[in-house]
């Protein structure tokens, strides 16, 4: 004989609450205490509760999902992956649940929003590699659909965003290269048709300037890009171009092809050349400990970017929620013992 399912009703009896204050507790409710959200959502995990989503749908018009829409290419050092655990985290016991849309280079990035808007399939929808004026974020703007990005455009005052302070991330790197004596430095930019490379190609010319430096894009090839990729764009610079005593490099894929391009060509690293990275897990210092490095805190990220959908879905009235994480240099490796 199947089991009955947990309902509302079954937490009621188990927890002593009304079956009203149970539901408002699954929702994380403002006037439900802390204590009695601990309790009741301890039993609906206990004994298996799962939320009737067709039920919902049909009593509110909701569907409680919020849908990730992501983009994905190349992210071997797993940032995106631990985004998106990070917003699961951060969901569990709001009564939302996630769909992930992962899209890669060549797909219409407009395809998977109009879906989730046009069908409803969601009540929120998270998005990154964000652009100034991205089409994505106009389109859901107009038509008044609750959505959070990761990162600024410029219509940014208006919507909420979790965003890296990649103006300071790069003139950090400027001002310590300068101070280390680099004067032509190289940067392995990400994308240029997004917002976080005019921040971090702003932050880094003004401090290069300040420094007596100067600096160039690597072309041919993004931060996004493989491994494979960026070491042969690099060779391929190094190779016939000048001079270059330092690297920017906005990711920690860029950072350990760098490396390995540096070193095929016969550059010590921390001697010849210094390479200035940007990473989602301090790694690099154990990878090579001559590279520096700053922090990005992507699993606060996730946890803003869930609240600030949650709230874009039941306050609309309320501002939006937005925040910007200041850079931050990583704890010194201790040496084994």
């Amino acid at each position: 004989m199947t089991p009955k399912r947990p309902t509302l009703k079954t937490i009621s009896e188990l927890s002593g609450f009304a079956v009203p204050t149970v539901s408002r507790a699954l929702k994380n409710a403002p006037d439900i205490g802390a204590e009695t959200k601990r309790k009741v959502r301890q039993i609906a995990a206990d004994i298996g509760y799962v939320p009737n989503r067709a039920g919902v749908r049909l009593r509110t018009g909701k569907t409680n999902v919020i849908s990730l829409v992501l983009a994905t290419d190349h992210d071997v050092t797993d940032h995106t992956g631990r985004l998106i655990a990070s917003i699961a985290q951060a969901l569990r016991g709001t009564g939302y649940h996630m769909i992930v849309t992962p899209f890669s280079s060549g797909e219409d990035r407009m395809d998977s929003i109009r879906y989730v808007v046009e069908t409803g399939s969601a009540d929120a929808i998270i998005i990154n590699q964000i652009e100034p004026e991205d089409p994505r974020v106009a389109y859901m703007m107009e038509r008044g659909f609750p959505f959070a990005t990761y990162g600024r455009t410029d219509w940014c005052r208006d919507h909420p965003y979790f965003d890296f302070d990649n103006g300071a991330f790069g003139a950090i790197a400027g001002k310590r290269l300068t101070e280390r004596g680099r004067r032509n430095v190289l940067l392995v930019a990400p994308p240029l048709d997004q917002s976080y490379t005019r921040h971090m190609i702003d932050g880094l010319r003004g401090a290069l300037n300040a420094g007596g430096a100067q600096f160039e894009i690597l072309d041919g090839c993004n931060s996004d890009g493989t491994n494979p990729e960026i070491r042969s764009c690099l060779s391929a610079r190094l190779r016939t171009g000048g001079a270059v005593d330092g690297i920017v490099c906005p990711s920690t894929t860029a950072a350990i092809s760098s490396v390995a391009a540096l070193e095929a060509f016969g550059c010590a690293l921390g001697e010849d050349v210094d390479v200035f990275a940007k990473e989602a897990i301090p790694f690099l210092g154990i990878f090579r400990p001559q590279i520096l490095s700053v922090i990005e805190d992507v699993v606060a990220a996730g946890q803003f970017l869930a609240e600030a959908a949650i709230r874009a879905i039941e306050h609309p009235d309320l501002p939006p929620m937005q925040a910007i994480e200041v850079a931050k240099l990583p704890n010194p490796i201790e040496p084994l013992a």
